[in-house]
């Protein structure tokens, strides 16, 4: 049976201005859908439009067009918490700035953000299943090999794809096919809705993608991403580098 998805989310104040423009992108209603192999992939209407759009593992870069319409902006105020034109953080919850200990394995702000960051940087607040989502990315980039850089780029990558939600199908508002948190297409070869919904095998295989970029490393994030990504939006990536470092940061 469905659930509603306030286990998952922050309340959030229904105001009028919410109520109009996530209207217009799509129904409030969401539903927690549960994969054969026990992962929970979170359906929210509205959320497909953040911007990302994953084709397949080996196409190119598409062209720039523009940002986020209204209705796309209001529906992920809605799914991360925020209200409308604020950037305030709720209690008891973290946006991975948080003062991380000292440890002599913490990666380095060089490691993680080797070429700066790349205009005005967003943030939003997380919840737990943000971070253990956080978390799965970060552990397969150290299984696959991509060390703290390619963490940096996964975490802002799917930041900007899902606000780091693992999301189901969203019916009539899905972007294409895409699912999970990097908004993976099966129809493009990414894998079975089922697998991309799997943190664990979205990751590997948006790192794997990632490691057939020539010179990835000395890419700026947002090319790296959108190479793999091919999104309608290719600089909106660039928007997350600070927060997902970190992030990465704060997991590693």
């Amino acid at each position: 049976m469905k659930q509603h998805f306030t286990r998952w989310l922050p309340a959030i104040a229904q105001t009028a201005v919410v109520q109009t423009a996530v209207a217009k992108a799509a129904s409030a209603r969401t539903a927690i859908a549960t994969s054969p192999n026990r992962r929970t992939a979170l359906t929210l209407a509205g959320v497909a439009c953040l911007g990302g759009l994953a084709f397949g593992p080996t196409a190119v870069a598409a062209p720039l067009t523009g940002g986020p319409h209204a209705g796309a902006r209001a529906a992920i105020d809605l799914a991360t918490g925020k209200e409308p034109g604020t950037d305030t953080v709720k209690p008891a919850q973290t946006t991975g700035s948080d003062k991380v200990p000292t440890k002599a394995d913490r990666p380095s702000r060089e490691k993680l953000m080797p070429h700066g960051v790349e205009g005005a940087q967003s943030r939003i607040p997380l919840d737990n299943a943000q971070l253990d989502n956080a978390k799965a990315i970060v552990k397969a980039a150290k299984e696959t090999g991509v060390g703290e850089r390619g963490a940096v780029i996964g975490v802002a990558t799917s930041l900007q794809e899902s606000k780091l939600y693992n999301l189901g199908h969203l019916g009539d508002y899905n972007d294409h096919d895409s699912e999970g948190l990097f908004q993976q297409r099966p129809s493009s070869g990414w894998g079975t809705p089922e697998e991309v919904t799997n943190p664990d095998y979205a990751s590997k295989a948006f790192f794997n993608a990632l490691k057939n970029v020539g010179d990835w490393h000395d890419l700026p994030l947002t090319a790296a991403a959108q190479t793999v990504q091919v999104s309608a939006f290719p600089y909106a990536y660039a928007q997350w580098e600070e927060q997902a470092a970190d992030i990465v940061q704060q997991v590693w």
